[in-house]
């Protein structure tokens, strides 16, 4: 099929690469000129594993394309997937103006029908907006009528970031939300190759595929607060929060993902997509208590690392150093969109500390906000050079089994605190080493 992609930010150019990987002629367009003309080069704009290898491929093989020019993508595509930007504003809700532009420059272009996909996560209602701001736009004339010219499906994406081409490639389910078969069925053909194991493809309503994406998302976010709440009371009684999760998740009912304890999610989605669905609901008159709690304790949970910092040190941390490890919100990603470890800097600047950090990827990005208010280092252990303590916040493989030696040679006290549960706790008392993790016993207080 032709294809066009209307976006190259994460979501689209993963769905432009993976859909190009099957077979497909696609065009991806955005109207950064510059990106554009890296992308044409052969510079991949994000990191995500495995993405490299299939743009290289599908771009010298002939399949894959990148153009600024919105007309020449659409007068040859069948399918115009729109991946474009929905951040929150101020009151939280979703800002459609991205996607209700490119949707006007749409129906002033279309000439012959075309199957218009939603592909950014959307409010409970955009197809329908989309469809408006398509017709609204088509001019008038023999052959124009505009209930002939366009379908407008919802096709939420379920990637996490890091591993988001196996995702693709393999999705658990599709979900295709739309009331027109023509489109449905063409819709079903391209995602055909993607579930050849049996995996379903789901055809709703687009109203109900909307609120799938902003259910799936919500929920989850919900099990990591409770998690970390669950987490917090054990630090009170005495508990052991690995253990409690290994027992909880052993339950078929409850299953063993997203109950990992932490210092609160971040993302491009989580936080932006509980926000909004908080906003809809209330738009509509329905008072979404769980949610909102969901986004205090997630808050409250940025901030908790900050503060077991503050305590060790009787809230004194002028000139004491801190290395950091890990600044994206999730390992192998460079997105540090709502990171925790950008709270935890803030933190610790303002109380006039100096911050020593590392991160296999995400370095350059936080280098864009910081500049030389924080120091970049070549690996991890120069990090923790003349530091005060070591403080984890990303889980990176790279820093689950480090030499305690060399920590204890570089760090002025061994003082570790750990935003992830990397290390066993008896490990880290046998090693000598304050430490501080989450919803565990602190060791060598």
């Amino acid at each position: 099929m032709n294809i066009a992609v209307v976006g190259t930010g994460y979501v689209g150019l993963v769905t432009g690469t993976c859909f190009a990987e099957t077979g497909n002629n696609v065009i991806c367009v955005d109207i950064d000129a510059k990106k554009v003309e890296r992308m044409k080069n052969g510079e991949v704009p994000i990191y995500e594993p495995g993405l490299e290898l299939l743009f290289h491929r599908n771009t010298k093989q002939g399949r894959l394309h990148f153009t600024t020019d919105l007309k020449s993508a659409v007068d040859t595509a069948e399918i115009i997937f729109l991946a474009l930007p929905t951040p929150p504003g101020e009151d939280g809700s979703a800002d459609l103006s991205y996607i209700l532009g490119a949707a006007a420059d749409l129906g002033k272009i279309i000439t012959n029908y075309k199957v218009i996909v939603d592909k950014s996560t959307v409010p409970v209602g955009t197809s329908e907006l989309v469809a408006k701001a398509i017709a609204d736009s088509i001019p008038s004339g023999e052959g124009r009528e505009g209930a002939s010219l366009f379908s407008v499906v919802s096709n939420p994406e379920f990637l996490r970031e890091g591993v988001a081409v196996e995702d693709f490639m393999k999705p658990d389910r599709v979900v295709i939300g739309t009331s027109s078969e023509r489109a449905a069925n063409k819709m079903k053909q391209l995602y055909e190759p993607f579930v050849r194991q049996g995996n379903p493809i789901y055809i709703m309503d687009e109203r109900s595929a909307e609120m799938t994406k902003y259910a799936a998302n919500s929920y989850l976010a919900t099990r990591i607060s409770f998690m970390n709440e669950i987490a917090n009371l054990c630090e009170v009684l005495g508990a052991d929060v690995d253990k409690v999760r290994i027992g909880m998740g052993s339950d078929a009912r409850i299953g063993k993902r997203f109950l990992f304890p932490g210092i609160g999610y971040g993302g491009s989605c989580f936080p932006k997509d509980v926000q909004a669905l908080a906003k809809t609901a209330e738009d509509n008159g329905y008072d979404f208590k769980i949610l909102k709690s969901v986004m205090t304790v997630n808050d409250l949970q940025k901030e908790r690392m900050g503060a077991k910092v503050k305590a060790l040190y009787n809230n004194d941390l002028q000139g004491k150093t801190f290395g950091i490890w890990g600044l994206a919100f999730k390992p192998n990603t460079d997105d540090i969109r709502e990171a925790p470890a950008l709270e935890i800097i803030d933190e610790l600047l303002e109380a006039g500390a100096i911050v020593k950090t590392f991160d296999p990827e995400a370095m350059p990005n936080v280098k864009a906000i910081y500049g030389d208010k924080i120091q970049f280092c070549n690996d991890q252990y120069e990090a923790l050079v003349d530091a005060d303590a070591l403080i984890i916040a990303t889980e990176w493989n790279v820093f689950r089994t480090p030499s305690f030696d060399v920590l204890r040679k570089l760090l002025k006290t061994p003082t570790i605190f750990d935003g992830r549960n990397l290390y066993d706790l008896h490990v880290m008392e046998s090693e000598g080493f304050y430490y501080n993790s989450i919803g565990r016993s602190v060791v060598n207080r």
